[in-house]
């Protein structure tokens, strides 16, 4: 098995790195330059000063992916949005939907996932290459704008790495995905700065034997029945027995996709059944959460990867695990 981490200019570099969506749900992709160009901006009600706009947002990001990994290739940010908010313009008050002109029309988009892949720094685990990525999430309903400049803004900021069979994502928590509230530009590229290079200082490109140990367990097919019928159960329990049993965000059908994946998936499934390594069933979870909604999209995956850990912790250290029982 290569466990060795790849820094080199390689076949990745084209385009294909940015076609497929890292996230599917109710979104579409936009360029950066559409965005900067076509859309407006909100602002705080209370003195119509305006929030930090999601083209600033990406840019501060590809600014300092470029910084911290300069000599890297960096490729352009892979942008998805949802939840648009459309509007006109007062002179076109009286016109019907139908014979607005393109300049009459506003629009913005109250939710933004973006990635920014740097491919010359990737690692191949269990067969297949991930690529460093960074990226974030601007949800502007999270943000009170009854309010002045200067009160809070909500941004999610993450790194992990993109598994470049897929495009599923490979996020974990520890340091490197967060929730930041900023109020200044600046403390939004401080942020975003501080998080990369403590995450290029902690080993993480050394430390990937959890990703190898994935590969190396298995469920056997009953156990894999047990765990999809328990999570199906779970989103129906009593908060007070849910409260005693590990974290499970995947909705249920999310469930049901997975159970499908698991007969058809080219790269993770198994068409006739039989047992399952861990990482393919961490493939399946990830590439089940790209139904979710942006704003639920992080949090689902570094759910996946904590479940995931846990389950192993069960196998190896064979302890009961209500999700297999």
């Amino acid at each position: 098995m290569n466990n060795e981490l790849i820094i080199t200019e390689n076949e990745a570099h084209t385009e294909h790195d940015n076609s497929s969506p890292f996230i599917e749900a109710n979104t579409e992709k936009l360029e950066l330059e559409t965005i900067q160009r076509e859309h407006i901006i909100p602002v705080f009600i209370k003195d119509n000063e305006p929030v930090i706009s999601t083209p600033e947002f990406i840019d501060i990001a590809v600014g300092v992916t470029h910084h911290v990994f300069s000599g890297e290739h960096v490729i352009e940010p892979n942008i998805r949005v949802s939840h648009p908010i459309k509007g006109r313009i007062p002179e076109a008050k009286h016109k019907s939907a139908s014979e607005l002109l393109d300049h009459e029309r506003t629009i913005y988009y109250e939710r933004t996932a973006f990635v920014i892949q740097i491919p010359s720094i990737s690692k191949t685990v269990n067969g297949n290459t991930l690529a460093l990525t960074v990226g974030g999430i601007k949800a502007y309903n999270l943000d009170n704008l009854n309010r002045s400049k200067g009160a809070p803004e909500h941004f999610k900021i993450f790194v992990g790495f993109l598994n470049k069979v897929c495009t599923n994502l490979c996020v974990w928590n520890e340091g490197f995905c967060k929730t930041v509230k900023v109020s200044t530009p600046r403390q939004l590229e401080v942020a975003i700065f501080e998080m990369v290079t403590e995450f290029c200082d902690s080993g993480y490109f050394e430390k990937f034997g959890f990703w190898d140990q994935l590969g190396e367990l298995e469920l056997g097919e009953q156990q894999f029945a047990n765990l999809i019928g328990r999570a199906k159960m779970y989103q129906q329990l009593p908060k007070a027995a849910r409260d005693k049993l590990p974290d499970f965000l995947l909705n249920d059908s999310q469930i049901s996709s997975i159970t499908k994946e698991y007969y058809s998936n080219p790269n993770f499934g198994n068409p006739r059944g039989g047992s399952i390594s861990l990482w393919n069933l961490y493939n399946l979870f990830t590439e089940s959460n790209k139904s979710s909604y942006i704003d639920t999209f992080l949090d689902r995956g570094l759910n996946a990867h904590q479940f995931m850990s846990q389950l192993t912790s069960a196998l190896v250290e064979e302890k009961e695990f209500w999700f297999l029982n």
